[in-house]
């Protein structure tokens, strides 16, 4: 911390400076670029095949109330040219929160899904009762098809918020059974920022049924995205708001389900006061697997990954600072 110099660290929270120089590679010089109005960006160390991580930071020239109350409203927060279709869940959710989601063959194709070969992630009982529930030869087989998953996804973040059954613990479209839970029981690992700043935090997150998180917000909202020239796909997170102190606050979310590419992902941003409660320095910290980064070339491919996941995060954090100043 000495390293920030005396002009440099009385302008953010001690303990957030300690975070993330110790656990998110900042360093002396980023906060005078920060303060410039430059974006800083930068990989953070993996220490699992498939695993990418990015960290960065901006200073928005608006409270920090401001970050918090776009986060509640997360469905037009995240309004994008990738995000096809948003919608919250309610509490306790309901099927007609997945209403507006469509469910076409590019989503889920039954007649293309078997155990271990399925162009969408589903357990392999899923995928049977899928095959023995839907009637491959009618004329309403996609109208079936989007009830059957509505209904599968909703008994899921159910599951996960109560810890009743009907929990998707394996994916099984593949030659390899993914465990979500257990790739991101590997991630909080490998991120320790995470309960440096909120204690609870990491255990509210991997089992919130058991280990609720006294002051916090949970949310949990749906999302049909792109993925570059790739078939979209469709996923549920899950949102943590808590402000473990008057200058700070911190949004954690992860990945509860996803019909494609991710196993597993972890997302923090701090939105911590910049020298007085108008300003603040947001900073974004994400870690994501994916079975595609692994096996033959996995270095190749994770280089390139992690060159547009820098990319990205800078588009991003350039995005919401001009979306939060215009507000304010």
């Amino acid at each position: 911390m000495l390293g920030w110099g005396a002009s440099a660290a009385p302008a953010i929270d001690p303990e957030v400076l300690a975070v993330i120089t110790r656990h998110l590679r900042f360093d002396a010089g980023d906060v005078p670029q920060l303060d410039r109005g430059a974006v800083v960006k930068h990989g953070l160390d993996t220490k699992a095949s498939g695993e990418v991580a990015v960290a960065g930071a901006v200073r928005v020239n608006a409270p920090k109330a401001a970050f918090v109350a776009a986060v509640r409203d997360i469905a037009q927060f995240k309004k994008s040219r990738d995000v096809l279709e948003i919608g919250v869940f309610s509490s306790p959710p309901v099927l007609s929160d997945l209403a507006p989601l469509t469910v076409t063959r590019d989503d889920f194709d039954v007649r293309e899904c078997r155990v271990n070969d399925c162009p969408v992630r589903l357990p392999a009982d899923v995928i049977r009762r899928a095959q023995q529930e839907i009637d491959t030869k009618s004329q309403n087989v996609q109208e079936q098809t989007a009830a059957f998953f509505k209904q599968v996804l909703l008994t899921h973040v159910t599951a996960y918020q109560t810890g009743g059954p009907g929990l998707i613990t394996s994916y099984d479209d593949g030659s390899r059974p993914i465990r979500p839970a257990e790739e991101f029981a590997g991630i909080l690992r490998n991120a320790p920022s995470l309960g440096a700043l909120m204690p609870g935090l990491p255990d509210h997150l991997l089992r919130m049924s058991d280990n609720p998180l006294p002051g916090a917000e949970d949310l949990f909202y749906w999302s049909k995205e792109n993925f570059g020239s790739a078939p979209p796909f469709i996923t549920v997170t899950h949102v943590v708001v808590a402000c473990p102190s008057a200058s700070t606050c911190v949004v954690a979310s992860r990945d509860v389900y996803s019909s494609r590419y991710l196993d597993a992902s972890l997302a923090l941003t701090i939105a911590t006061d910049a020298g007085s409660p108008e300003a603040m320095y947001l900073v974004y910290a994400n870690r994501s697997r994916a079975n595609a980064l692994k096996g033959m070339f996995s270095g190749l491919r994770k280089a390139i990954v992690e060159r547009r996941a820098r990319s990205t995060l800078e588009d991003s954090l350039k995005a919401v600072k001009a979306r939060l100043e215009k507000r304010g």
